[in-house]
């Protein structure tokens, strides 16, 4: 589980976001409150105005106050450091052999 910071401390799992949308649309403020009215909204905003909404994969709505494009350059940013970090652990693994190769017995 890859976790990314939304704003002032709040964090969510980035393998479940299903997308990061603007509140502005009409659509999507139709979302946001029917989300508030069903009780599967959640507020991480802090009081300050909301900026950016994550759509989960359980159709929970997280409201944050940061751009939509600061939350994605931040999850793209840990996907990339993930990848070096396999990337790394496989040319490691690779390298690294758990048993020495056999010695060939002298006659």
């Amino acid at each position: 589980m890859q976790y990314v910071n939304i704003g002032f401390g709040n964090v969510v799992n980035s393998e479940k976001v299903y997308s990061i949308v603007s509140p502005e649309a009409a659509p999507v403020k139709r979302m946001i409150q029917n989300a508030k009215d069903a009780g599967n909204a959640i507020d991480a905003t802090c009081g300050r105005k909301t900026k950016a909404v994550l759509v989960m994969d359980n159709h929970t709505l997280v409201l944050s106050s940061l751009l939509p494009e600061t939350i994605a350059s931040r999850m793209n940013a840990e996907q990339k450091r993930r990848r070096i970090k396999i990337c790394q652990i496989r040319e490691y693994s690779s390298s690294y052999r758990a048993f020495p190769a056999p010695v060939k017995e002298r006659l």
